[in-house]
């Protein structure tokens, strides 16, 4: 049950950390938007969400010491991705916070005309640039204690529970699903090769064919006696 249950929150936290990644990708572009940061910071949080229940359940299965040996090979199979996952969480948060301070969403613009209107309503800009400016690095100090959290989880992962990589085999050799195509795609050619022999020069055709010839000669031959007999 409880390998289930990691195995469930794992493919949620691999499905929500892919798709941090490809958002991070977006910052700085064309795409950029406030739209875009606000979902960045909800799915950030979503996946160390995640990140926390995954470990609160995948820690106190692999300590127990009444786990039978497959069940304790599928738990550090679950326990090394689990971790890998983190770490890439880990850099992508980095990344976004590196182009978030690069390229800031409401960076202040001085005005290009000081006229009285314009001067109103630029002073109604600044102020706005200047509260836009303040949650933007309020979400990037956010960020950067967010970012240590996850640097402490998987610090504090490694103190209780010692899974070294090297140890664990995975479930099927690398390359299997290339090799499995390979095949997949030889027997396909195989069995197309296989009718093409069995066309017109498939050797036990042209026999019959030699056979029914001889027979219908003979009859031939039978039929032209016959008639000059009679």
């Amino acid at each position: 049950m409880a390998r289930e249950e990691c195995k469930a929150l794992l493919d949620a936290l691999n499905k929500t950390t892919a798709g941090y990644h490809h958002l991070v990708l977006i910052v700085g572009s064309s795409g950029d938007s406030p739209n875009l940061r606000k979902e960045l910071q909800k799915t950030r949080q979503r996946a160390q969400e995640l990140a926390a229940d995954t470990r609160a359940r995948l820690t106190p299965a692999l300590r127990d010491r009444n786990l039978g040996a497959e069940e304790r090979a599928e738990l550090e199979r679950l326990w090394v991705s689990f971790s890998g996952c983190l770490e890439l969480l880990e850099v992508d948060m980095q990344r976004a916070l590196a182009l978030g301070a690069a390229f800031p969403l409401h960076a202040p613009r001085q005005p290009l005309v000081h006229t009285g209107v314009v001067a109103r309503s630029s002073s109604t800009r600044s102020l706005r640039h200047e509260a836009d400016s303040e949650f933007d690095v309020a979400d990037l100090l956010q960020l950067e204690r967010e970012i240590l959290q996850v640097r402490e989880m998987i610090d504090d992962m490694e103190m209780k529970v010692n899974v070294p990589r090297w140890t664990v085999q995975a479930q099927q050799a690398a390359g299997d699903e290339l090799l499995v195509s390979t095949i997949a795609g030889t027997s396909s050619v195989g069995a197309v090769s296989v009718e093409e022999n069995r066309g017109p020069c498939d050797p036990n055709k042209a026999l019959a064919a030699t056979v029914f010839s001889a027979v219908l000669l003979v009859a031939v031959a039978l039929a032209v006696c016959v008639a000059k007999l009679s």
